[in-house]
């Protein structure tokens, strides 16, 4: 959409307040059964919809109004056990040949095999544009909220709060995108045997019928309602406010969806060369002479640096477009050459040619290189090349290592594979400290537990020897089956504690507001150990250390440490890197809120017993 047209089509949008229809959004009242109308059960209500598949036929909802643009979200709980064959979806459509379309499909798959979500993205007719992933939790055992926002500026999905695909306006580069037909909202299951399950290899099981998906809290209170006069003239009215109409991806959100893609993306047609043999869809790869213009170095022009698929930048080159990997929007970049990488500066808007894989700023480094093991007796290994650190706690010793290098400020993330089984009166750590009596700190620590039982996250921060600021969480997946990612950004304004992308806790710097003193003068390393705590650890030192089970072993990988290097405060406090300004946009402040409100369980600003006379002054500060 022109700058002109988008002035002209936001002319008819006018400002509401109320909510779509009024009040509580509602299944009965927001949607009609289009079809298999009798496999369409309204409960409580009308708050809840579940809809069935059986041999004779699915179901299908339709909303009742039609928007052009919004953000839609709706939480569902999809089929448990055998559902091979069966596609439950979620999704926008204008209908019509060539008509827009976004789309959520979930994939059935057999008994103790995942779902596997295949989403798709329909412009005037086209579509193709497939990306599938296999999510991090089972979607069968409790409802989860899938998003979708489309503004002019871009169409992003999300999962509880998390971005996992973007598709932007291109259409400058003769990419059609959705900005001109009003769409209705839709829920459906329905029978896809042919394709669904293995390509088709795996049939329904019809014994296992009916399929049932239930569907619950449609929220749709940031959209425009579409409107046609009796002369078919169409307008549009705003419902809560134009923020969403501009909203974009910004780093924080790049990097959480760089890691979804890193660790869950299954099919991507972007990079599909069976498919693509010899050139991949324009959205994919903007032409080199076309995006060259956008790639110029802010303020003294400097060569442009592309990043490609191995990570290595070269200087104003020509690569053949099945090079390179992804043109994303983010924040302004540039190359640093005493890190080799690209980092984003402030000022004006730039496009980057940039690898998917380059999560963070700088590859994961190698523990030869980046640590020294510090104590344990051997009982800390650096194995794989470098790529693997495993630390052990057995009856004599536990172990841990350190960074070489101190940091003041920086963003810290480390993949961590916690200890299976038994690990009561064990803590693994992950944390960063300096030294003396007056010193700061940022801990993760991993309180093991009883087999069968959850590990406890407990974690703490430190200014100028002052703690006893816990938090403690339950995680949603179990962090003894695999790797996991952790990390910690600490900048001049704020702390941000987070797993998998996810954020879990913000310390704020409220030191001007409450004198509290903020961690911005003690350089720190980064530390991670494996030791014995059983006086407290498990349940409070009720359950202690089953050594029988020793040695008890937590393995490390892909550290990456960005930060700034140096000893002085005012020279750090200028440095340009991401980590440096970064906040959380509004979606990771939702998914913060979400992750504290359904997986913490222990909160010192909220421990009326052991603060009796009044919670520390940062608990109540804004």
């Amino acid at each position: 959409m022109s700058g002109a047209a988008l002035r002209l089509w936001l002319v008819v949008v006018v400002a509401a307040t109320a909510a779509v229809a009024g009040g509580e959004h509602n299944f009965h009242r927001d949607f009609d059964a289009v079809w298999g109308k009798g496999n369409a059960r309204f409960r409580d209500g009308g708050r809840l919809v579940e809809l069935t598949l059986d041999e004779q036929t699915g179901a299908r909802l339709q909303s009742k109004e039609r928007f052009l643009f919004g953000r839609f979200d709706l939480e569902i709980k999809l089929v448990k056990g055998e559902s091979a064959g069966t596609i439950t979806s979620f999704y926008i459509c204008s209908g019509g040949a060539r008509h827009d379309e976004v789309d959520f499909e979930f994939l059935g798959n057999v008994s103790g095999e995942p779902y596997l979500l295949h989403t798709n993205i329909f412009s005037d007719g086209k579509g193709e544009r497939e990306q599938q992933f296999v999510l991090w939790f089972d979607p069968t055992a409790d409802f989860h909220t899938y998003s979708i926002l489309w503004n002019p500026h871009n169409i992003i999905l999300y999962i509880d709060g998390t971005p996992i695909r973007v598709f932007r306006n291109n259409e400058a580069y003769g990419v059609p995108f959705p900005t001109r037909q009003p769409v209705h909202v839709f829920a459906s299951i329905w029978d896809a045997e042919e394709w669904a399950t293995q390509g088709g290899r795996v049939k329904t099981n019809w014994s296992q019928s009916p399929f049932v998906a239930t569907y619950r809290r449609y929220n749709v209170t940031n959209a425009c309602v579409w409107r046609q006069d009796a002369g078919g003239i169409g307008g549009c009215t705003s419902v809560g406010g134009l923020g969403w109409m501009s909203q974009k991806m910004d780093w924080w959100s790049w990097m959480t969806l760089n890691w979804v893609r890193m660790n869950y993306m299954a099919y991507d047609y972007c990079s599909d060369r069976k498919r693509f043999p010899y050139r991949f869809p324009a959205e994919c790869i903007i032409p080199i002479g076309r995006a060259s213009s956008h790639l110029v170095q802010p303020s003294d022009r400097k060569p442009t640096f592309l990043a490609y698929k191995n990570h290595t930048l070269h200087n104003n080159l020509s690569p053949q477009p099945n090079e390179l990997s992804y043109l994303i929007e983010s924040n302004p970049i540039q190359y640093n050459s005493a890190t080799k990488w690209l980092l984003p500066i402030r000022g004006e808007p730039l496009t980057i040619l940039c690898s998917v894989n380059l999560m963070i700023a700088g590859a994961a480094g190698n523990f030869y290189q980046d640590v020294d093991i510090t104590w344990g007796d051997g009982r800390g290994k650096i194995v794989g090349n470098g790529q693997l650190l495993t630390l052990s706690l057995d009856r004599s010793s536990g172990s841990g290592f350190q960074s070489k290098n101190q940091y003041l400020y920086g963003r810290f993330d480390m993949q961590i594979k916690l200890v299976p089984g038994d690990s009561a009166g064990t803590v693994a750590t992950f944390y960063l400290s300096s030294q003396g009596s007056q010193h700061d700190e940022i801990d993760f620590e991993f309180l093991g537990n009883a087999s069968g039982e959850p590990y406890t996250v407990h974690t703490n921060v430190y200014s100028q020897g002052k703690g006893g600021r816990e938090q403690q969480f339950r995680m949603w997946f179990d962090p003894t089956k695999d790797f996991h990612t952790y990390s910690v950004l600490w900048n001049p304004t704020h702390i941000l504690f987070s797993v998998d992308g996810t954020p879990i806790r913000e310390y704020r710097n409220t030191e001007a507001a409450t004198g509290v003193a903020y961690l911005r003068t003690q350089p720190m390393r980064v530390y991670a150990s494996m030791w014995d705590a059983e006086d407290w650890a498990t349940q409070g030192g009720r359950v202690k250390t089953d050594w029988s089970k020793a040695p008890f072993t937590v393995s490390y990988r892909k550290f990456a440490a960005s930060g700034c290097t140096s000893q002085d405060a005012a020279t750090c406090a200028k440095s340009t890197n991401p980590w440096m300004y970064q906040e959380l946009d509004s979606s990771a402040q939702d998914r913060l809120r979400q992750v504290q409100r359904d997986y913490m369980i222990y909160n010192y600003c909220a421990d009326t017993y052991r603060f009796s006379q009044g919670f520390p002054p940062e608990c109540s500060a804004k």
